[in-house]
């Protein structure tokens, strides 16, 4: 059985939803719907994970406020377990996104915790997760940072998700630089093909560039990957949807899957997602990703 260690944000959110995001203006909106859910990269990566049959350990800030109760609540899963470090100031990660129907967010940040000081060496729960885990999924958090330097030393492979880098961040690039599978959305590049190339020429084994409804590109030392977006009856939300593609991508190639495959199941798990309000896609089954993932045509290019 694969096991993973996916470190960084897990959040308590309130959603809204409007026909469009707003200009940048003064002006009153009216949301179509709202609610409060489990949000946080890292969550969603992890519940996605333990849905497909991945064993995880999620390492991710707490506050002990009630938010951290629901986020507790919400993580509750037979194949996820939580370790939760304390915020320092007391408070659990925040956000309010305003999500569009078009695929477009806005989320503002209303709590971002900071860890408690620590020493020099890991914390012992995290580190012995580390030793037993086939991969670690280190996400965009400066407390996640300790944990990225470890598994490079330990050559555990490193997966990160660096979202809507733009090449140049001086906050996602130890991160991207450390990688040796890494997740990048188009949102911010002016040109993908060449982020991807210096990627994989800095040393990541696959570098995949998310196109939303247009699919994927990705880049490995073969060459060049087009990967469809499977087809959705209905898109509820968006959110989390990159988190599940990351998922199904890992669970896949720790199965054994190769390439082409392992990016058809990516698709079709981030197809499920945004088939439900929920982060990621914790509903997801093996049979029903393999079922949709049959029907793409992944193809090297």
């Amino acid at each position: 059985m694969a096991h993973v260690l996916v470190v960084g944000p897990a959040s308590w959110n309130t959603l809204v939803h409007v026909d469009r995001l707003p200009e940048a203006r003064s002006q009153t909106l009216a949301a179509r719907s709202h609610h409060d859910g489990l949000g946080g990269t890292s969550a969603g990566k992890a519940l996605t994970l333990a849905a497909l049959g991945t064993d995880v350990v999620l390492r991710t800030l707490l506050g002990d406020d009630e938010p951290a109760d629901h986020v507790r609540a919400a993580l509750t899963h037979p194949r996820l377990r939580l370790i939760a470090a304390p915020a320092r100031d007391g408070r659990t990660e925040r956000h309010l996104n305003l999500m569009a129907d078009d695929g477009g967010r806005v989320s503002v940040y209303l709590e971002l915790p900071a860890a408690l000081p620590a020493g020099a060496t890991l914390d012992p729960e995290v580190g012995a997760a580390l030793e037993r885990a086939d991969a670690a999924v280190v996400d965009l958090a400066e407390h996640a940072l300790p944990v990225l330097a470890a598994a490079r030393a330990a050559g555990i492979p490193v997966w990160c998700d660096v979202h809507d880098d733009d090449g140049r961040s001086a906050f996602q690039r130890p991160f991207a630089d450390t990688a040796d599978v890494l997740l990048v959305s188009d949102a911010r590049l002016e040109d993908p093909a060449a982020y991807l190339e210096a990627r994989v020429a800095a040393g990541c084994t696959l570098a995949v560039c998310s196109r939303g409804g247009d699919g994927a590109l990705a880049l490995d030392a073969d060459g060049w990957i087009e990967v469809p977006a499977a087809a959705v009856t209905e898109v509820v939300d968006t959110n989390g949807a990159g988190d599940a593609f990351l998922a199904g991508l890992l669970h896949a190639r720790l199965a054994g899957a190769g390439t082409l495959d392992a990016l058809a199941l990516a698709s079709a798990v981030g197809a499920l997602a945004v088939g439900t309000r929920d982060l990621g896609a914790p509903h997801a089954t093996p049979a029903e990703a393999e079922r949709i993932a049959r029907t793409l045509a992944v193809r090297r290019v």
